[in-house]
């Protein structure tokens, strides 16, 4: 499946990239297995993605969860929950 990856804020710049396009594998079919997938990359991906740092994610500019199915050609972003101060 072919996506469009999109990186925001400290996540961008702790992976060096602010967009990407990937064809992932056919079991590859939520948000969090795509994750899963960055993560097995190794650092910095594994370090910037893991499991246990809370990341927010969209799927064509819609807020969505984990368990979100991906669709053919999308849009996937990933940011810091955001603060306010």
């Amino acid at each position: 499946m072919k996506l469009q990856l999109r990186f925001f804020a400290s996540l961008r710049e702790g992976l060096g990239v602010s967009d990407e396009s990937i064809n992932t594998p056919p079991e590859i079919k939520t948000i969090a297995d795509l994750r899963l997938l960055l993560i097995g990359r190794g650092n910095p991906w594994a370090e910037v993605l893991a499991s246990n740092k809370v990341i927010r994610s969209a799927l064509n500019q819609e807020m969505v969860n984990e368990s979100t199915p991906l669709q053919e050609g999308a849009e996937v972003a990933f940011f810091p929950p955001v603060t306010g101060g």
